[in-house]
């Protein structure tokens, strides 16, 4: 039966920021029958399947088979992807348009983002009785809110010639028509610290606030914070004359969550022996380096306490965690046929060839020679086709999270991923044929024997 890419799509679809990830696949789990975990308690472990959401965007799965001290298996992604977030007060009004303030995440392509109907998603933070009991909500406008026009070719005659665009300036998208003007068409001062100067309530609350507020169904003076996303409002669709690509935003890195999602899944169906886990992690795009992310402590803390759970010394862990395998899933730079040039000479990933296992002598990313081999076999017992990426030596590539990570919880560790074209721009190009292969893996490495 041909792999539904329907279900990728759908997935991608609703993971609209980091926190929509989570929340969905967390869904996803635990509809496969996995437990919730909480991190604030105490685990009482047995065989079975468990799932944890980390602080809102970071997710770990494991299922524990009859034998927990048979193997430990590792599959790990990003939830996070380059995109928009918006500032504190973003609200900012030029001669009677009401524009929002907003930040970069991550190496987004720039011009890519212009002209593009932008939805919003993430969470909004309530007050509580105190400060520390504050309540989280999910937000998600799903429809388009905001925009950041392009400059006419007319009043830019060099534009296709290449533009800089300035972040601060040139980036800022359109939300409205200003509702409050003074003399110059500026926005007129409002202070948020003096209610009492309001007779409305609402009054003294500016058009992004008043927005959250009618999202979420509350009242604007409840809302305390937010990390909010713009995202591209379009969906992703199966194109080419016989249907050989994927266009969507967010591949890099939805792609790898939903095949370590399938593996885990698979984990419980078949009821693996051992210890096999899946972390989906933030921030990848921005350095790793926070509580959620993989170059901290999350991983390691999350193994110890589950063998401790089940009654393992540390000792006993040490000896599992070296005995260990490690797959990071992330995406890899597919050979553009208009750029042929920018690949390796003979190490060349194609759309719809398969996988791309990536190495780099510099360790950018994870693995030897015995972690390649070991994946090669695990691909041909699964079926899954696959290729070998490695950058120009003339041409810095990125990196990813598995060599951090294993730095972190030192195991044989390698890095895979789909190829693309376009990779962060805000819509990206994948084959068709590509996320099957990933998928066979995944359920191979942690759903099989």
């Amino acid at each position: 039966m041909k792999f539904d890419n329907e279900q990728l799509l759908k997935y991608i679809g609703a993971c609209t920021s980091p926190y929509h990830t989570v929340d969905t696949s967390l869904q996803m789990l635990l509809d496969s029958g996995f437990t919730e975990l909480s991190l604030d308690d105490e685990w009482q472990l047995d065989s079975g399947s468990y799932v944890v959401n980390v602080f809102g965007t970071t997710l770990f799965a494991f299922h524990i088979g009859k034998k927990p001290e048979a193997t430990l298996r590792i599959a790990s992604a990003h939830t996070d992807f380059p995109a928009i977030r918006v500032k504190p007060n973003p609200v900012t009004t030029v001669k009677g348009y009401t524009k929002l303030n907003v930040e970069m995440y991550g190496g987004l392509i720039e011009n890519t983002w212009l002209d593009r109907p932008l939805g919003a998603a993430g969470t909004v933070v309530l007050k509580g009785d105190n400060a520390f009991d504050v309540d989280s909500v999910l937000v998600d406008t799903k429809r388009p809110i905001a925009i950041v026009p392009n400059l006419a070719i007319h009043m830019n005659r060099s534009v296709n010639d290449g533009v800089k665009l300035n972040r601060q300036k040139e980036m800022l998208p359109i939300m409205m028509m200003a509702s409050q003007q003074d003399d110059n068409g500026e926005r007129a001062f409002v202070d948020n610290r003096n209610p009492s100067l309001f007779p409305d309530t609402r009054a003294q609350y500016d058009e992004w606030s008043t927005f959250l507020a009618d999202e979420v169904d509350c009242d604007p003076s409840e809302i305390l914070s937010y990390e909010m996303t713009l995202y591209p409002a379009e969906q992703g669709c199966v194109l080419g004359i016989e249907g050989d690509f994927i266009s969507a935003p967010r591949l890099d890195n939805l792609t790898s969550c939903f095949g370590v999602l399938s593996g885990i899944i698979q984990a419980r169906k078949h009821n693996a022996n051992g210890v096999r886990c899946a972390i989906l992690f933030d921030n990848e795009e921005v350095g790793s380096r926070t509580k959620q992310g993989g170059a901290g402590m999350l991983l390691p803390n999350l193994i110890k306490r589950l063998y401790d759970a089940l009654g393992y010394s540390n000792q006993e862990m040490d000896s599992f965690i070296s005995k260990g395998f490690m797959i990071s899933s992330d995406v890899a730079h597919g050979l553009h046929p208009n750029y042929p040039e920018k690949n390796d000479i003979t190490n060349i990933p194609i759309l719809n060839k398969g996988l791309a296992l990536k190495i780099a002598c510099s360790q950018s990313y994870a693995g030897d020679a015995r972690a390649i081999a070991i994946v090669k076999g695990l691909c041909e017992e699964a079926g899954a086709e696959y290729q070998i990426y490695v950058n120009r030596s003339d041409v810095p590539g990125g990196s990813t999270v598995g060599s951090i990570s294993s730095a972190m919880l030192p195991m044989r560790t390698i890095d895979v991923g789909l190829p693309l074209l376009a990779m962060h721009s805000a819509r990206e190009l994948m084959g068709a044929n590509d996320q099957e292969q990933l998928n066979r893996l995944m359920n191979h490495f942690l759903g099989g024997k």
